[in-house]
């Protein structure tokens, strides 16, 4: 077992099966490719285990993916046929699957599982360019349908300690998510598409206790709106970030796509 403190991180992960697929312009996604190919090299870690917070999966309670063998769920629509082949066969984690239900009980937080469910897009189509072999163990945990804030920050702390038993905890996101606009391409001309994102720039790098109170209020942000009319593609930074803890966040990956600001963050500390 790692005695390594593992860092956390907070990745974009682009539209549906973008990578995988012609997209115009060519380049669109080329830098966001990169920079996930290169994750692990640059974290310079060797995880025993991927914990995996998309944006795309969401319960009444946090519930954890027991399935031993997931599949793949191909829940995006519209694109090319050959992208509803993927592979990626990594392994579940049934046996971190205990371990964190024990963690979240112990936080007071209700839990439950499902051993049936596929892994997402969310999960599935970045995590195949981050590990290409698919020879981690993936866990994946949903989201609260009642997209609270403080609650997510709350889940990140209670998730902390397996930092310190080789498990990499990953947040699946997007730092802008408002598609209609991005399918527009009417953020170019929008001001406060870059409000939003110098605003995240400068609040991951606080220190905690500051860092969080921002995120816990993030919809009063400058462009919060605009930038997510609905939470869920935002909410697994504050995963990442409360199991973060004193660790300080940087922005480690910057770039422009369909219009708008998309951004990677690494705590570490």
């Amino acid at each position: 077992m790692s005695n390594v403190m593992m860092p956390t991180v907070f990745l974009p992960h682009g539209a549906g099966p973008c990578f995988f697929m012609e997209w115009e312009p060519a380049d669109t996604w080329k830098r966001m490719e990169a920079w996930l190919r290169e994750l692990l090299p640059t974290l310079g870690v060797a995880p025993r285990a991927l914990l995996v917070v998309s944006a795309h999966w969401e319960e009444a309670v946090f519930t954890l993916n027991t399935n031993a063998a997931p599949g793949l769920l191909f829940d995006y629509y519209g694109f090319p046929p050959h992208t509803y082949e993927l592979q990626w066969p990594a392994p579940g984690a049934p046996e971190l699957a205990v371990e964190v239900a024990a963690l979240l009980d112990q936080a007071g937080m209700a839990v439950a599982t499902d051993n049936q469910r596929g892994l997402d897009h969310g999960v599935f189509v970045p995590l195949k360019l981050v590990c290409p072999q698919a020879d981690i163990p993936v866990l994946q945990l949903s989201l609260q349908a009642d997209m609270d804030a403080a609650g997510h920050i709350a889940l990140g702390k209670a998730l902390a300690p397996l930092r310190e038993q080789g498990v990499l905890i990953v947040g699946s996101g997007m730092s802008f998510h408002n598609i209609p606009l991005m399918r527009s391409n009417l953020a170019h001309s929008s001001p406060a598409a870059l409000a939003f994102d110098q605003w995240l720039a400068e609040i991951v790098v606080l220190p905690e206790a500051q860092r969080n109170q921002a995120l816990t209020h993030w919809r009063q942000a400058p462009g919060a709106r605009l930038a997510h009319p609905d939470a869920e593609h935002l909410l697994p930074l504050h995963v990442v970030a409360g199991a973060a803890g004193r660790d300080l966040g940087v922005c480690a990956f910057r770039d422009v796509a369909m219009g708008v600001p998309l951004a990677g963050y690494v705590f570490a500390g």
